[in-house]
């Protein structure tokens, strides 16, 4: 598949992420707060929690939460934090609302939930104004409403914060509660980009690489991914791998390709495990290993890939590594091209014409069963 096919295809994945983005655990602690206490340092942390100090008794919540001079433990950290949000302090009231929503230390209680983050929200705290945003965006416990969302979104926004930032431009991005506009989108995100905020400058790098709401600027788009990339984000660590691979805006280098597309690979992203798995097919970067990119191959496929999937098939179809098995490869292809992969439809038309009506039938069989179990588990 054409280098510009797939880092296209992870324009979707990265704006998917950057739509969830959350600010769950922002604490407004000091600087000096989060070092690990002695036990006796605790104690005293404690001790004014005891006598009722708000601020104390969300600090106690906060290392309790984070096992922080503690032994973890989310039962005691819900403890603390209603202590401190009964005292109508917000970044409690925050936290304890995430606590409801995840079912941490607590029964998990969407109601529960947007009581405590609308607390907090409406004292102006923008961390519980974004996590009341994501609430509406997503329908959790409340009626879906992207006209609400967009609203909480640009009151914490307007205050400064990032991932609000990163959130109101991937409204405006998708034309959710708002008119579409890709020039407000790059604008929200440069702002948090210009924050730091990860998920902001790698969504910014993609509008940059594909030319939406700014001027198509590869250099641009290479120093966004690779601050994103650079913070761990394995979305923008798979990009730069991709533009490094293909050349744009610079030559290609396979070697920093396989750095990048290695270390998203192994957290998981599944286009960058196809992408690795190409390139120890071809040798490009890395050793050539057959063996290494089938194992590759099957990992993102497993995901679902329709390059993987197309990848497998063809191992499955040549019998290299894997077994010769013409029914596997028919069900992969028609995987991969349900989802458009145009090589995996021509693959699937060649090889069916070689094939009985019987082995196409149970082909078919095995695909779609596979689909119903999520491409896990499929014997592939």
């Amino acid at each position: 598949m054409d280098g510009w096919q797939r880092i296209a295809a992870l324009v979707c994945l990265c704006f998917v992420f950057s739509h969830s983005a959350r600010a769950d655990w922002l604490s407004d602690v000091d600087a000096n707060d989060i070092r690990t206490y002695s036990g006796t340092e605790f104690d005293v942390l404690r001790a004014s929690a005891l006598q009722g100090e708000a601020r104390a008794q969300f600090n106690v919540g906060f290392r309790y939460f984070n096992g922080i001079g503690v032994q973890q433990d989310f039962a005691e950290a819900a403890k603390w934090y209603l202590l401190a949000a009964q005292k109508g302090y917000a970044p409690a009231q925050n936290n304890l609302g995430v606590m409801y929503e995840r079912g941490l230390g607590v029964v998990q209680d969407f109601h529960e939930a947007y009581g405590w983050y609308l607390k907090s929200a409406e004292q102006g705290y923008s961390v519980a104004q974004t996590n009341i945003g994501m609430m509406y965006e997503r329908g959790l416990g409340i009626e879906q409403d992207f006209i609400v969302a967009v609203k909480w979104y640009r009151l914490a926004a307007d205050q400064g914060y990032s991932v609000a930032q990163n959130n109101l431009g991937a409204m405006y991005f998708r034309g959710l509660g708002v008119q579409q506009s890709y020039k407000e989108a790059a604008k929200w995100y440069r702002a948090a980009a210009k924050l730091g905020y990860y998920i902001a400058q790698c969504n910014l790098a993609l509008m940059y690489l594909k030319g939406e709401g700014v001027d198509q600027d590869y250099d641009e788009a290479f120093k966004w991914f690779r601050l994103a990339a650079e913070q761990g984000y394995p979305i923008a660590q798979s990009n730069l791998g991709e533009m490094y691979a293909r050349g744009l805006g610079m030559q290609k280098n396979y070697a920093e390709a396989a750095k990048w597309s290695g270390l998203a690979a192994n957290q998981g992203v599944a286009a960058a495990e196809f992408d690795m798995g190409d390139m120890f097919d071809r040798g490009q970067g890395v050793v050539q290993d057959y063996t290494n990119a089938t194992r590759l191959y099957r990992a993102a496929a497993e995901q679902g890939n329709p390059d993987a999937l197309n990848a497998l098939g063809i191992r499955y179809e040549v019998g290299t590594v894997l077994q010769k098995d013409v029914i596997k490869a028919h069900a992969l292809y028609n995987m991969a091209g349900a989802q458009g992969q145009q090589f995996a439809l021509k693959n699937r038309a060649r090889l069916a014409a070689k094939m009985t009506p019987d082995q196409v039938a149970k082909a078919q069989i095995l695909a779609s069963q596979c689909v119903q179990q999520a491409f896990v588990g499929c014997g592939f």
